[in-house]
């Protein structure tokens, strides 16, 4: 009997040994899982999520509201930002504390790259040692941004300034009002579309869902093209932003040679679907990039010389090419006289109506060996 009674106590302390040591180990693994999902910094205290950023957007912003992106400037925020947000990053808040509000009550929301990301949490710290009442963090950051459906980002000046420049592949939409803004002046290449016409013309989008589209108006106050970037995303655009700061940004980045409608505007000409040779000549001097330049002449006329930047299709075979004729810029056909030129005007408005912005020279060109040229109006 007591043999048998000391056994059975014997398993029980081993039992009860091992429950201790599993909970023991359970314990561990759960603090070790803890530790694993907790950054590698310390959280700011006052946390907010997306919603609460998405009712502090607003066109313009509340006069106490600042949302601010503590990320590099260059590589993150001119890229692609929180809409309305302003750029602080955190390496260089001490030099930058000018651009915070001189209300210390103000709402101010930071962010940063997503939750690993420690500078939106860094910055706050020092805004509320700046004395500064109402911070917060939006720690889920640009990404957590992005993820909503219907959100956007917006773009900088700079950025703008480095893709047109470039001519980078993206279609720039003015969603001013066309008489009184935009044909007075407006970003180089831009096409227009008022945000208050855009559903009737919506055909002058492009057919490629994926292609990048930015939208502008009047500044930071202006609202026209968040309403057109918002209608764009209902569409079915997946690569759509908005250029908040717009035309009076881009005057001060590009400077006003850049930035006035002289250098762009397309005036027409005498004859039905022409471009004024004046015109022409201008943009050539001050701003070719503005506009798509295609060539209709034959190979070997176009290998002797053509202008700047100008495409050769020739117009027998612009039939079977009329798609790769990019239009996201306003297109004006060219050749030695201005017949071949004007066929290929009519050729593009019976088979791609969709696109307004299409002229074509009327006047009789001279190309010479050294790359000089004379236009003279077609008499």
């Amino acid at each position: 009997m007591l043999g048998r009674k000391t056994d059975v106590t014997l398993v029980a302390v081993l039992f009860a040994a091992a429950v201790l040591m599993g909970c023991a180990a359970g314990g561990q693994q759960a603090a070790a899982v803890k530790t694993a999902e907790a950054p590698g910094f310390e959280r700011f205290h006052d946390i907010v999520d997306v919603n609460f950023v998405m009712q502090h957007v607003k066109v313009p912003m509340d006069k106490d509201v600042m949302i601010i992106d503590a990320r590099p400037k260059r590589a993150k925020y001119d890229k692609g930002h929180i809409p309305m947000a302003v750029s602080i990053p955190d390496t260089y808040f001490a030099k930058m504390t000018d651009k915070l509000p001189a209300n210390k009550d103000a709402l101010l929301i930071f962010y940063c790259g997503g939750l690993k990301c420690p500078l939106s949490h860094k910055s706050a710290k020092k805004a509320e040692a700046l004395g500064y009442t109402n911070v917060k963090v939006f720690a889920a950051g640009f990404p957590g941004w992005m993820k909503v459906k219907g959100n956007y980002a917006s773009v900088s000046a700079d950025w703008m300034k480095r893709q047109v420049d470039s001519g980078a592949d993206m279609m720039i939409v003015d969603a001013r009002p066309k008489r009184s803004k935009y044909d007075k002046g407006h970003i180089p290449g831009a096409v227009s579309i008022p945000d208050m016409y855009f559903e009737k013309m919506t055909d002058t989008l492009p057919a490629d869902k994926n292609k990048m589209l930015v939208f502008y108006c009047g500044g930071l106050k202006c609202p026209l093209s968040h309403k057109s970037a918002k209608k764009a995303l209902k569409l079915g655009y997946t690569n759509v932003r908005v250029f908040a700061g717009g035309y009076p940004a881009w005057k001060a980045v590009a400077g006003e040679q850049q930035a006035t409608a002289a250098a762009t505007a397309i005036e027409a000409g005498k004859t039905e679907g022409s471009i004024a040779v004046s015109a022409f000549k201008r943009i050539l001097e001050e701003n070719p990039g503005s506009i798509h330049i295609i060539d209709v002449r034959d190979p070997a006329e176009f290998k002797a010389g053509s202008f700047a930047g100008a495409k050769n299709i020739p117009v027998d075979k612009l039939m079977d090419d009329i798609q790769s004729v990019p239009t996201d810029k306003p297109v004006v056909f060219v050749c030695s006289t201005g017949a071949r030129s004007g066929e290929a005007y009519y050729m593009m408005k019976d088979m791609r109506p969709e696109v307004k912005e299409v002229y074509y020279l009327e006047a009789e060109v001279t190309f010479n060996k050294d790359g000089s040229y004379e236009i003279k109006s077609a008499s």
